[in-house]
């Protein structure tokens, strides 16, 4: 089994969501292991200021302006890190969004948002990214950013936990397609805990945010709670994991067998969703 520095070192990382939280951890954990960093967020300011540390540290790292909503503006990061830097070896579909409120009350703007980063940005930043990963014949590995979220149910997260447990299903998917074409690529699908990121302050909310204001309060104080790691620890959880070509990466894993099991329950007794009581005092206050 190869170390992070032994799969990683000497290659190319490229990295979505890398301005802030799991990504910025990603990127700057992606360097130290001695690797080309390509950083891109629609946050320009954030991979600049990410980039410049790395750089500051000897390092190597391009910025790339990228909103992942946008299939052509991943086949030009696609094509600029292959320009710039070469074969890539790590691919990180991380960026995506949380939205928090009930269903029939999100913009249908809102719906088509979450739904284009958090799913379409990780399938089109495989479409983009894996000819020339397959061309290059090389050793490569993917991790498309699931969450524990998609193993599990919880309203007014909807349009979020719906599109990890569509990323988990994609990814579970494409590692079969990696196996049946013989491909040297390893596909994970990483699923963190609570991480201390900016995830529920930048959240999308209904047109009435009080309504989930009390549910925004209570995941940012578990986000940040007890037992949270920051982007930088749990960075390195996971490139650990993808090193070792694990499918199922996670950062937090008695948290995860546990929703697993939880989930295995529901699904093999066609239970039907209901809302325990804790879970409605999280939601309602």
């Amino acid at each position: 089994m190869a170390s992070p520095a032994e799969a990683f070192g000497g290659g190319v990382a490229v990295i979505t969501g890398a301005g802030s939280g799991i990504g910025e951890g990603l990127a700057r954990t992606a360097a130290e292991l001695g690797m080309r960093v390509a950083l891109a967020d629609i946050a320009a300011d954030r991979i600049e200021r990410v980039a410049a540390d790395i750089r500051a540290a000897g390092g190597e790292a391009i910025t790339i302006p990228t909103d992942v909503a946008d299939p052509a503006a991943l086949d030009r990061l696609a094509a600029t890190v292959h320009g710039e830097l070469g074969d890539v070896r790590l691919l990180m579909n991380n960026a995506g969004i949380e939205i928090l409120g009930l269903s029939w009350e999100l913009p249908a703007e809102v719906w088509e948002r979450a739904i284009r980063i958090n799913v379409l940005g990780v399938i089109h930043g495989v479409r983009a990214f894996v000819p020339r990963m397959l061309s290059a014949g090389e050793p490569a590995y993917i991790g498309n950013l699931s969450s524990i979220g998609g193993l599990s149910m919880m309203a007014v997260q909807t349009p979020y936990i719906l599109s990890k447990h569509a990323v988990l299903s994609f990814s579970e998917c494409l590692r079969m397609e990696m196996d049946l074409v013989e491909a040297p690529i390893s596909v994970s699908a990483v699923l963190p805990g609570p991480i201390a990121t900016r995830i529920f302050e930048d959240a999308a909310t209904a047109r009435d945010p009080s309504k989930i204001e009390f549910h925004r309060k209570a995941m940012q104080a578990m986000t940040h709670g007890p037992g949270s790691l920051t982007g930088k620890q749990a960075a390195e959880i996971i490139l650990a994991g993808i090193a070792a070509k694990d499918f199922f990466v996670s950062t937090h894993p008695e948290i995860t067998t546990q929703m697993a099991k939880q989930r295995a329950e529901h699904l093999s007794t066609l239970s039907t969703p209901t809302l325990g009581e804790e879970a409605r005092r999280m939601l309602l206050g």
